[in-house]
């Protein structure tokens, strides 16, 4: 078993007539016909013009790619593998693939080859997720919110900040966690809104109204297990389509994440007021 991208190691099995199974550890990337491409955050289309975006999309990710088939190839036959006609049909030959997601929440889960398998998230908080007492009267009824951009490194102090102005100017509590990837220094605490450089999620989301996140895959699965609506902020990777597989479920909205103090004040309320979207996140 190893993680789908590692393609030497597909090789290796091949070579030693070895089965082998692709870890995937978010929701399924690969090009589908008939969903989505990976990477621009699209929803499912709806019109012929939205089966035609995506696959010319789809067309334009797998040329990319195959500018690298010549080299795979080369390297193939140095191992006395045959040459493949296609730069995915290495990785796609795997006897399965675990998806570390829920087929549910997954919209590209009807289009998928029949060797992949949908097996859930992993739910666990991370080891350096330290323990949390909340600062807050045991009587105090206003929502809370909990805010969750710490996987890894994305520059994402700005709009962090942005974050705390929204949630400060509302009638919230709010806590922050910053990941290993941010200094104590770059995002404060400032009344309401509790900043800390880990809490363990799972715990918070018990009684969490609202998550706002860069939806990351792990936050945003622990969330939705939680039943707890998001306002999502994806700042590339995996993030923009994790997002669109929230919005599409009705479990949250989505915003830019160079979205205003202003705007990001006014997703939280509205996903706060309308029970719909923690209905769709229990769904």
């Amino acid at each position: 078993m190893t993680e789908y991208t590692i393609f030497g190691a597909f090789m290796a099995a091949e070579k030693h007539g070895l089965p082998a199974v692709g870890l995937v550890p978010n929701i399924w990337p690969l090009p589908t016909p008939g969903a989505p491409p990976f990477g621009p955050g699209f929803l499912p289309a709806r019109s012929m013009l939205g089966r035609w975006r995506d696959a010319i999309v789809r067309r334009l990710v797998t040329s990319t790619f195959e500018k690298a088939l010549p080299r795979l190839n080369e390297v193939r036959r140095g191992l006395g593998l045959p040459r493949i006609s296609s730069f995915f049909e290495q990785v796609l030959g795997a006897r399965a693939f675990f998806v570390l997601t829920s087929a549910a929440f997954d919209f590209t889960s009807p289009f998928v080859p029949p060797n992949v398998h949908y097996v859930g998230p992993v739910l666990d908080d991370p080891q350096w997720a330290e323990p949390w007492t909340p600062p807050w009267a045991a009587d105090d009824t206003r929502p809370l919110v909990l805010v969750g951009f710490s996987s890894t490194f994305q520059d994402q102090g700005l709009v962090l900040r942005n974050v705390v102005h929204a949630l400060s100017g509302l009638p919230v509590r709010a806590l922050v966690t910053l990941g290993e990837m941010l200094s104590d220094t770059e995002v404060t605490s400032t009344g309401s809104v509790v900043v800390v450089r880990s809490a363990p999620h799972r715990q918070v989301l018990a009684k969490a109204s609202l998550v706002v996140t860069h939806c990351g895959h792990g936050t945003t699965m622990k969330a939705l297990a939680a039943g707890v609506p998001m306002v999502c902020l994806p700042m590339g990777r995996d993030q923009d389509d994790t997002a669109a597989r929230v919005v599409h479920a009705g479990a949250g909205v989505r915003l830019k994440p160079t979205a205003s103090p202003r705007a990001i004040a006014r997703a939280v309320q509205r996903v706060l007021d309308d029970d719909g979207f923690r209905a769709a996140a229990c769904g």
